[in-house]
């Protein structure tokens, strides 16, 4: 009994972890943005009246995130060391509760009376069972405390702006609409919308290149034509694209966007680091959005018949000299 309760209970609780450990990489995987807004990667855009709501955070980017002693002076498109991810549910205060309780009860197996036969095993995964929901019910407590003083993650809040509606969607004060990528569910208007951060003067001219980009992005997305999307996007914001476009491949499933309007679009901000100029736009835009059997051509996800609408942030990047590409793309919060 002593072997096979040790083996069990070694099992129990590494099993624990490895499935939870799944569910927080899932966790950040999905809902969330992809790419690089330079220093401002890891802020929250302001709200404007197209995206009322906060944008998903980008957690599938290559920028190190910074600390709030540290520089943030160039923009680190390109690099290889991934973002900061905050210590997950086994870090720090739950694995010390998680690894004593399981040492705890190896070492008492080990010394004759840490089991008591099988009535104490079971309490033993008893016990690792509520000291496990303790602590993910501290952890998402403590984390809800602290996540609005967390660097990145604190709206900007100004005043209400936008007028002038556009023939191509925009306010010039800035609405217009894209295509989704993994599209977000509409958001209702929850708080006014923020007066848009422009430092850098964004004009007619640019609101109707980001309209253009929006659809030929979801042209060269639906057709993967990496050709395309190297051209419109960043060398980082083309590897998360690709990464979709071969993960939808290994499934043998095919993302097919078409008919893009852009209903709305906003600049939520504006701004220049160094040599670059960056443009983050609000866009709520309708598509017919549908994911088919790559053999068959049958229609696994969404309507071909009926356009949905998303809302998303796309962010522009544009080198001295160069033209706009796109460099993130944010869904809205859940």
């Amino acid at each position: 009994m002593f072997k096979v309760g040790r083996a069990l209970a070694t099992i129990a609780v590494a099993s624990m972890v490895m499935l939870t450990a799944v569910d927080l990489a899932e966790a950040r995987r999905a809902g969330g943005g992809f790419g690089s807004r330079g220093t401002r990667t890891f802020s929250t855009p302001p709200i404007t009246r197209t995206a009322p709501g906060d944008a998903a955070p980008i957690n599938r980017t290559m920028t190190p995130q910074q600390t709030p002693g540290q520089a943030t002076g160039q923009q680190t498109m390109g690099q290889t060391r991934p973002a900061a991810q905050r210590p997950g549910l086994f870090g720090g205060f739950g694995r010390s509760l998680l690894g004593g309780l399981a040492l705890g009860g190896l070492i008492g197996m080990l010394m004759g009376n840490g089991l008591g036969g099988a009535a104490g095993f079971l309490g033993l995964l008893l016990q690792v069972g509520l000291i496990f929901g303790a602590v993910m019910l501290a952890m998402r407590f403590f984390g809800r405390r602290n996540e609005p003083a967390a660097a990145g993650y604190s709206p900007r809040d100004a005043a209400t702006g936008y007028s002038r509606p556009s023939g191509n969607g925009f306010d010039t004060g800035m609405p217009f609409k894209i295509p989704q990528i993994g599209g977000a569910a509409r958001q209702e208007p929850a708080r006014a919308a923020s007066q848009p951060a422009d430092e850098i003067g964004v004009g007619q001219q640019d609101l109707d290149q980001f309209e253009t980009m929006l659809k030929q992005v979801q042209a060269a997305y639906a057709t993967e034509d990496y050709a395309a999307l190297r051209k419109l996007a960043t060398p980082e914001a083309m590897s998360w694209l690709a990464e979709e476009l071969s993960d939808n491949a290994t499934k043998g499933l095919k993302n097919e966007v078409s008919d893009v309007h852009l209903v709305q679009g906003d600049v939520a901000e504006a701004w220049r680091e160094d040599d670059a100029d960056y443009a983050t736009v609000a866009m709520r835009y309708e598509s017919i959005d549908v994911t088919r059997d790559r053999a068959t051509g049958r229609v696994v996800e969404g309507d071909p018949d009926h356009p949905t609408e998303a809302v998303e942030l796309w962010t522009f990047l544009r080198k001295r000299g160069g033209d706009w590409q796109v460099s993130a793309i944010q869904g809205m919060a859940a």
